[in-house]
């Protein structure tokens, strides 16, 4: 599917971008060219430690903010595929920091629609969060923004070769600000600090979600935003999986934080389709639209009121599966 293509992935530096790399050289390895598309030129140094580029010579990396339309439009000739990752994705610092989580999640994911629109990408593939269903905190209304956005540039392709598509998937395991490296590094402190007892969030490894990218570009039609079927977790067992001798303290509801996570409302069930491993939300422009895509597609239609949550998602993760991830993804040393 990559073989000979030119990739940019935005936000190439992060967790996810680093594990899309190390899986396209490794699946792909007649891929064309690589760029990886960030503003840190320390976390660049960084990668290319990992990632030399005399050692894979399809690698570019390319110093930019989404933010910068002119800087963006011009890395982006010559490019196939745009995988759109770059995102301000703190909940506490988006709330004290509005605008400026507003000018790189939705005025830079204008600025990449705008961009691939002007050159000759043929695919793109945003990725979105479960906060971005029904948000209450400024980080999810930027990306519901964001996936609105991209999801809408299909109506405007004309008669470009052009599809563009969203995945929504929850919080990575590991990933860099995630509750397990956190209380990882609390765990010394005999203290786990919990917001509240009964809090729930839907889990996937950085595999899975590299995996439903490329899943996604390889299948969409365009307009989607897709949704993997994952399990979920009680935070009470993170703790008990991580440090079983600590104590929990709660400490209350942080500013923008939900108690359980959705990834589909109610509202969503209407134009949603159920794919096998994955959901597709479709764009709501009525019931033979989904006839139609179901035609091209298969799956079937979910039933109305169906709502994806992450506490009454009947797939939950015990202690002992967490534990077994952690070891996994996190922690290989195998300290819990």
């Amino acid at each position: 599917m990559l073989d000979n293509k030119s990739i940019l992935v935005t936000g190439g530096t992060g967790s996810f971008g680093r594990a899309f790399v190390r899986t396209v050289l490794d699946k792909y390895p007649g891929v064309r060219r690589l760029v990886i598309y960030s503003r840190d030129e320390l976390k660049q140094f960084e990668m290319s430690q990992e990632f030399a580029p005399q050692d894979y010579p399809a690698l570019r990396y390319f110093l930019g903010d989404i933010r910068d339309a002119d800087r963006l439009r011009r890395a982006m000739e010559g490019i196939d595929i745009v995988v759109h990752a770059a995102a301000l994705k703190q909940v506490p610092a988006a709330e004290y920091n509005p605008f400026e989580a507003i000018k790189t999640n939705v005025l830079g994911a204008q600025n990449v629609i705008e961009s691939c629109l002007d050159t000759n990408v043929s695919n793109v593939v945003a990725l979105s969060t479960d906060k971005a269903a029904a948000p209450i905190n400024l980080y999810g209304a930027t990306k519901l923004c964001s996936d609105k956005i991209f999801t809408a540039a299909n109506n405007i392709r004309g008669a470009r070769d052009l599809k563009l598509s969203v995945v929504r998937y929850g919080n990575v395991i590991g990933s860099r600000g995630s509750v397990v490296p956190f209380f990882l590094a609390k765990r010394a402190s005999g203290v786990f600090p919990i917001t509240d007892p009964t809090m729930t969030r839907f889990n996937i490894s950085l595999a899975e979600g590299v995996e439903m990218v490329l899943w996604a570009l390889e299948n969409a039609i365009g307009g989607e935003i897709f949704v993997p079927k994952i399990p979920s977790y009680r935070i009470t067992d993170v703790a008990e999986a991580i440090g079983p001798e600590c104590e929990i303290k709660i400490v209350g509801i942080r500013p923008g934080e939900k108690i359980h996570e959705e990834m589909i409302t109610t509202s969503d069930s209407l134009n949603t389709v159920d794919l096998g491993p994955y959901y597709a939300i479709l764009p709501s422009t009525g019931d033979q639209y989904v006839e139609d895509y179901m035609a091209k597609r298969g799956g079937k239609p979910v039933e109305p009121g169906f709502a994806y949550n992450s506490g009454t998602n009947p797939d939950f993760l015990d202690v002992e599966q967490l534990r077994a991830l952690i070891r996994q993804h996190v922690d290989p040393n195998h300290s819990v």
